[in-house]
């Protein structure tokens, strides 16, 4: 468990790799359907992490029947059932328990060919670090709960769209283009997955500051105080293992909790090129935002 991968690889006794994986979470929304969406798109993306192509879901849901209507059960899983059909994956039962506090998620099994598994651990020295997603979902969440953010804003609505959008394209884009190794970027944030990936493959991970995308609004909401209690926690963690120069802005906004956040994949530099046409239609941006360096004192070092 020292360096966490994001699924498990399980070679069957005919040598084909399992991959599999459950995640849940509590609502971050307040729309059903949305939540069911986030909560899918977020369960598969490890299997995508992993280089694997999901096959087969199972619903995992903790609903309180006693505060809310049945419809709000019902929306919730035709939300999660739109992502899972859109991943070309079987939805093939599930469980539900009665919990005062609502939760869902996804178990999730796939497959990943031999020699396309990536694991946190095989960064190359000299690859590209591209993140094909936006941060800040926290931060706006969390701005959404406080009332600084409505759930009709520019704001909330680009959040909305990166956390319903499945990491698929992301994950064709890596095999396209030879990705090393991959991670998704969840609850520890980008930097404390950053520093995860990069001490498990021997690296320091080199990241422009600048160069990071962030979701529009973001970062106004952290100059007025909005500011996750989790990014906090994330920063006492890791910060030891980070080096560079951070101001306090960035420092909330990097190790800010993400859900259903995007790949951070480690492209080699000539391969660059085929990554970006493969997401050519990519409605969210990929951004170039290092490099993979040699080992250092620090795992992750920002500019």
């Amino acid at each position: 468990m020292e360096h966490p991968d994001d699924a498990a690889i399980f070679r069957m006794p005919g040598g084909d790799l399992l991959v599999q994986t459950v995640d849940l979470i509590a609502p971050i929304v307040d729309e059903p359907a949305a939540f069911g969406k986030i909560a899918a798109a977020n369960s598969l993306s490890d299997v995508y992490a992993m280089g694997g192509r999901p096959l087969t879901a199972m619903n995992i849901m903790c609903f309180p029947a006693k505060s809310l209507p049945l419809e709000v059960l019902r929306e919730i899983l035709e939300g999660a059932l739109d992502r899972i059909r859109e991943a070309g994956c079987a939805l093939v039962g599930g469980h539900t328990v009665v919990d005062p506090e609502l939760k869902f998620g996804l178990s999730v099994s796939g497959i990943v060919d031999q020699g396309e598994v990536w694991s946190i651990d095989r960064a190359r020295v000299g690859d590209l670090l591209v993140l094909t997603k936006p941060i800040g979902t926290g931060v706006i969440n969390q701005g959404l709960r406080k009332g600084k953010v409505t759930d009709a804003s520019p704001a909330y609505q680009h959040a909305l769209l990166s956390m319903v959008t499945l990491n698929a394209d992301g994950a064709r884009a890596g095999r396209a283009a030879g990705a090393s190794s991959v991670t998704d970027i969840t609850g520890f944030g980008l930097l404390g997955h950053a520093a995860q990936f990069a001490r498990a493959s021997r690296a320091t991970f080199e990241i422009d500051a600048a160069a990071v995308p962030i979701l529009e609004g973001a970062r106004a909401l952290v100059a007025e105080g909005i500011v996750p209690k989790r990014a906090g926690e994330n920063a006492d963690s890791y910060r030891d293992r980070i080096g560079g120069t951070l101001g306090a802005e960035d420092a909330v906004l990097f190790f800010d909790p993400q859900t259903s956040g995007g790949l951070l994949a480690c492209v080699p530099e000539d391969a660059l090129a085929v990554f970006n046409r493969s997401l050519a239609d990519w409605p969210l941006g990929a951004a170039v935002i290092g490099r993979v360096a040699p080992p250092g004192s620090h795992d992750v070092v920002v500019r």
